[in-house]
């Protein structure tokens, strides 16, 4: 009987996992770190110490993973950022 439960138990996970997404904002030269630091958290709902490291990271780095959930969670949220002038895309 335990090799059934831990099939399914595996199954289970291998779901969770595949609809696991991620939110990605891009740097650019436009925007101010502090309509990036409100934006996200107006539309991400972080914090601002957060919302303040995702901005520096998002500087120095390039790119930073601002949140993760399944595709129809993040979508309003990349939504929000594209109309927010941010650059912003679901992987």
């Amino acid at each position: 009987m335990s090799t059934i439960e831990k099939t399914r138990e595996e199954v289970a996970i291998e779901e969770l996992l595949t609809d696991h997404k991620e939110l990605i904002l891009f740097n650019d030269d436009v925007n101010t770190f502090d309509h990036v630091i409100d934006t996200l958290i107006r539309i991400c709902q972080h914090d601002l110490i957060q919302a303040e490291q995702c901005a520096m990271l998002v500087h120095y780095k390039g790119k930073c993973g601002v949140k993760t959930g399944s595709f129809d969670e993040l979508e309003p949220m990349c939504t929000g950022l594209l109309d927010a002038g941010l650059s912003a895309e679901i992987q």
